[in-house]
């Protein structure tokens, strides 16, 4: 039997519907970007971004079942990222999709976020065995999760400061390079040397899995500012493969380590910062040394979408995981857990 399922993903500044059959077939996947509204401010304006989805969201939707063939009869699910994210841009899609579950009377699931990200990896290859190391990576996460089953995760490592993605969107930022920082600083890192300017790596205790940006930010930031004091001429792109290669190396490093420690030989990455070139070459690279595989989904599926999110709804769909109509954005809300309308249900172990 098909289960087709419409998903709305609006927890930033993308306004994105997808339809999605059996949690597979990308029937259509709609998104519409707010880069061009957000770019003259340096970053994402939330109050901008939520207006943006209320003026998109109806549009989006209807292209996205036009491009489907389908029309909401054919539906058998909503399904919407109802956390973590911005709460104004969270709530456009939420109240969107509460109204066509009622007014279709279908079953409604509410996704997190960054579960979407992971589960972009299961339209690349729904038959990957469990257990599995998911590195997700974007402008506001940077995790190692291990995924025991459907449904089932444990962060074993986190950022204790600065996301990947976000100190890629301030160093850019900070060079004048533009917004969003990590197309850019990856664009500018092929021209250049990434062992001609030595950046440190933070890698904290012995055997933690956390990270930590926040220093590389500010040595980056200091040489530039050191540069410019001297009057000294800086290659940006040395800088930027630079700075990129030392992003990269303890991002690999410690998922390669979390991969041994946990004794998983399939890893996925997930995330924005997951359509970095450099990033998903070395990872495959020495991953195959150290005889893991990896999966990683193609750029289009790393960055926000709908379609990750359908296709974590369609597990959800059949253990009959379904939200209430209360549901309600959960700004803070966290991988494993779920909330409706204020009640905290724990995690899902």
């Amino acid at each position: 039997m098909s289960v087709v399922i419409l998903a709305l993903e609006t927890s930033c500044d993308d306004t994105s519907a997808a339809v999605v059959a059996n949690g597979t077939e990308i029937l259509s996947n709609i998104v519409s970007s707010q880069v061009e509204v957000h770019n003259k401010f340096g970053g994402v304006v939330p109050e901008v971004a939520s207006r943006k989805h209320l003026e998109l969201i109806n549009y989006v939707i209807a292209e996205a079942l036009a491009v489907a063939g389908l029309g909401f009869k054919d539906l058998d699910a909503v399904a919407v990222t109802y956390g973590p994210g911005l709460v104004g841009a969270l709530l456009v899609g939420v109240a969107s999709a509460k109204a066509i579950a009622y007014g279709l009377d279908l079953p409604l699931v509410g996704i997190n976020h960054i579960e979407g990200h992971v589960y972009a990896n299961f339209l690349v290859d729904p038959d990957v065995t469990f257990p599995l190391i998911c590195l997700v990576v974007s402008g506001g996460h940077t995790d190692l999760v291990l995924i025991k089953k459907h449904g089932c995760y444990q962060v074993i490592g986190k950022t204790r400061d600065d996301a990947a993605g976000e100190a890629f969107d301030k160093i850019a930022r900070t060079m004048g390079l533009g917004y969003p920082g990590g197309p850019l600083i990856d664009r500018l890192a092929r021209e250049g040397d990434p062992g001609a300017i030595a950046f440190p790596r933070a890698y904290l205790e012995e055997g933690s899995f956390d990270f930590s940006f926040s220093g590389l930010k500010s040595a980056v930031i200091n040489y530039l500012y050191r540069a410019e004091q001297h009057g000294e001429k800086i290659n940006k792109a040395d800088l930027a493969a630079g700075f990129q290669k030392a992003v990269i190396d303890v991002l690999i490093d410690k998922t390669l380590g979390a991969a041994e420690k946990a004794g998983v030989s399939t890893i996925l990455l997930a995330g924005g910062v997951a359509a970095n070139t450099r990033l998903r070459t070395d990872l495959v690279e020495r991953a195959g040394k150290a005889c893991r595989r990896v999966i990683c989904p193609p750029p289009l599926l790393c960055t926000d979408n709908a379609a990750m999110i359908a296709g974590a709804a369609y597990y959800k769909y059949l253990r009959g995981a379904f939200a209430p109509l209360t549901l309600n954005a959960v700004p803070d809300l966290k991988l494993g857990e779920e909330r409706y309308e204020g009640n905290f249900r724990g995690r899902i172990m």
